[in-house]
């Protein structure tokens, strides 16, 4: 037999063995009453984006963060070509962390996420696949760059880089080759980076448990935003809730985002069930929070927004997917901060007149920025929305609550 053919037979097995697809009924997700003080967050690919800007919007809230093939925060800024050449490639060059700290800084400053300087003592776990070309290892120095310029401690951040691994997050026993990118996105390369992820946010833990697959539950997302296939996330998310946890007590909650093409729609709840938190979550009184994304209009493969394809402001508190997050977190017991600052105003407006009243800026030969953000915006004859906030800072990105 061909060796592609025994990952074939690999991969049909553990389908078989442990279905995909099995039908449940949305619950609501029960309210808890969690730490709040010991949440974090994990995430493969546009996941790892995703928690990427959760913590770095909430840091408040947020003790460490797990990037697996993701770069640094507002890597996109609003544009999907340099998502892709700058952020996933690097044929337009690596991103430039001290403008994208600028920009964060901006944001901080407008009230949009938190301070940065509530990044400060957190932990940072970043993974990079030798054989990942599909986020290439640029993108993941850069991620690393951004969080110490962000004022995280070497000492604080684990960069594991040596390890043969495609485009995948790393489970034991996982169907993929450990160098292959491939569906479903996870890999077996003889480690646990479920329990290497959570030993690094947390220190010292027990060791893993057995997962009961009774207690890892479907909630319906929709309570937490109207239509949510409409704006890239499904209609169902899941969530392990050990019994020690049922009634809240002192757990802390995990957040962990899969990647693109790992929505209930491609994989059912397999991320959910087998990358490998639930084993630790069962013995170290963990609530594992899985959001899950959808594929939607300008976004086919099912990733989570973080270039901006369903929301302007996607990488701040306001941002459509960040709050319904953070209202599931705070479902679960986890109240992050309000995102809504405390002074915002909105102009809808032609390009030209920006300019005239000194809202935009010259920033290239025929094309304009936006005072204080330094976002762009277009042309000189084009239309377009800012919002003010604080009063004299500008930005595309919406500050309504």
């Amino acid at each position: 037999m061909s060796v592609a053919l025994r990952r074939r037979a690999v991969l049909l097995a553990f389908c078989v063995l442990t279905p995909i697809t099995g039908v449940r009924a949305a619950e609501p997700l029960p309210a808890l009453q969690l730490n709040p003080a010991g949440t974090t967050v994990s995430g493969l690919s546009s996941g790892a984006y995703m928690a990427v800007q959760l913590h770095v919007a909430h840091s408040k809230s947020i003790i460490g963060a797990a990037v697996v093939a993701g770069g640094p925060y507002f890597c996109a800024e609003g544009e999907l070509l340099t998502a892709l050449n700058r952020c996933m490639q690097t044929t337009a060059g690596a991103p430039d962390t001290a403008a994208l700290l600028t920009r964060a800084q901006s944001l901080a400053d407008a009230g949009r996420i938190d301070p940065l300087a509530d990044l400060a003592g957190d932990r940072v776990y970043l993974f990079s696949g030798t054989e990942d070309n599909t986020v290439t290892p640029p993108v993941m120095a850069a991620a690393r760059d951004f969080y110490r310029q962000a004022g995280i401690v070497d000492q604080d951040i684990q960069a594991v880089t040596d390890v043969a691994a495609g485009h995948a997050f790393i489970a034991e026993g996982a169907p993929v080759a450990c160098g292959d990118t491939e569906t479903p996105f996870l890999n077996d390369c003889g480690f646990d980076q479920a329990g290497d992820i959570l030993q690094h946010l947390y220190g010292a833990l027990l060791p893993p448990g057995t997962a009961d697959a009774s207690r890892l539950i479907v909630f319906d997302q929709a309570e937490f935003l109207p239509d949510p296939e409409s704006h890239g996330m499904a209609a169902t998310g899941f969530a392990y809730i050990p019994s020690a946890c049922a009634d809240g007590g002192d757990c802390r909650l995990h957040i962990a985002f899969a990647g693109c093409r790992q929505t209930p729609a491609h994989i059912g709840d397999l991320y959910a069930r087998t990358a490998g938190f639930n084993r630790w979550a069962e013995s170290n009184r963990l609530v594992v929070l899985y959001p899950q994304s959808s594929t939607s209009p300008g976004n086919p493969n099912g990733c989570w927004d973080w270039w901006g394809y369903d929301d302007s402001a996607y990488h701040t508190k306001s941002g459509r997917q960040i709050k319904a997050v953070a209202a599931m977190a705070a479902r679960l017991g986890v109240a992050f901060a309000d995102p809504s600052p405390s002074f915002c105003e909105s102009y809808d407006a032609w390009n030209w007149r920006h300019f005239l009243d000194d809202r935009v800026e010259a920033c290239g030969w025929v094309s304009f920025c936006a005072v204080g953000s330094e976002d762009p915006v277009g042309y000189f004859y084009g239309y377009s929305t800012l919002y003010e906030s604080p009063e004299g800072t500008f930005s595309t990105a919406s500050c309504s609550p």
